[in-house]
C-alpha cells in the first residue's frame, strides 16, 4: 500500500462491518494510541437527547432511519464532514467509526480521496453472542438477527463492506484483533507508537 502523496498526506480509515463484529473495539484501540476519530453515532445520541428518548437499540435504529429519510442516505457523512476536515488538517491518521451506507462512502470518497475502508468481520454466531452478552444495550438473539437484516435492507450497508480495502477477521480474542490492527498500521506506513 503506497503512502499518500504529500498534497494529501493524511489517511482517513473507516471501519465497517456488521453489528458485534468489533468495529468500535478497533477504533478504541487506535484511540488508546492517541489517533483521533470521528464517531457517527454521536449524532444519534444527540438526537435521542433532543427528543428525550432513552438510549435503546430500537430508538437508535428509529433515529438513524429517520435522519436518513429526512437528509438522505449520506446524512451522517454530510453531518460529520467538517469534523473530519478539521482532523485531517493536523493528523496523520483520522479514524471513522460508524460509516454504514453506500451513499455515505461515496460522499466521503469524493471529499476525502484518501479514504480507506477496513471490514471487521466475525462469524454470525460469534457476533450474536457478543451482542447478547454485552453489558451496555444488549440484544436478544432474535433482535440481533432482525437488526442485521434491517441494516442491510434499510441502510445500504452491504456496499462498503463488499468493497473494503482491508479485511480484519475478529473471531477470537481482543488481543488478536489488536495485533491485526497493528499489522495494518505497518502496511499503511503509520508509526503505531506515534501520538498525533
Amino acid at each position: 500500500m503506497p503512502k499518500p502523496t504529500s498534497s494529501n498526506s493524511s489517511i482517513v480509515l473507516a471501519f465497517v462491518g456488521m453489528p458485534g463484529s468489533g468495529k468500535s473495539e478497533a477504533v478504541r484501540f487506535l484511540n488508546q494510541k492517541s489517533f483521533k476519530s470521528v464517531r457517527f453515532g454521536e449524532i444519534t445520541e444527540k438526537k435521542l437527547l433532543e427528543k428525550n428518548l432513552p438510549d435503546t437499540p430500537e430508538n437508535e435504529q428509529q433515529i438513524r432511519e429517520l435522519l436518513r429519510k429526512e437528509l438522505g442516505m449520506d446524512a451522517y457523512a454530510k453531518e460529520n464532514e467538517q469534523k473530519i476536515k478539521d482532523l485531517v488538517s493536523s493528523n496523520q491518521l483520522v479514524v471513522i467509526d460508524g460509516l454504514y451506507s453506500w451513499e455515505e462512502y461515496r460522499y466521503l470518497k469524493v471529499h476525502f480521496p484518501q479514504l480507506l475502508l477496513v471490514h471487521v468481520y466475525a462469524e454470525a454466531t460469534i457476533r450474536y453472542g457478543r451482542l447478547v452478552n454485552r453489558p451496555v444495550r444488549p440484544f436478544s438473539l432474535e433482535k440481533a438477527k432482525i437488526r442485521d437484516i434491517a441494516e442491510i435492507e434499510n441502510l445500504n450497508k452491504g456496499g462498503p463492506i463488499a468493497i473494503a480495502d482491508f479485511l480484519v477477521v475478529n473471531n477470537t480474542t481482543v488481543g488478536d484483533l489488536y495485533n491485526q490492527i497493528d499489522m495494518l498500521l505497518k502496511r499503511l506506513g503509520i508509526n503505531k507508537e506515534e501520538s498525533v
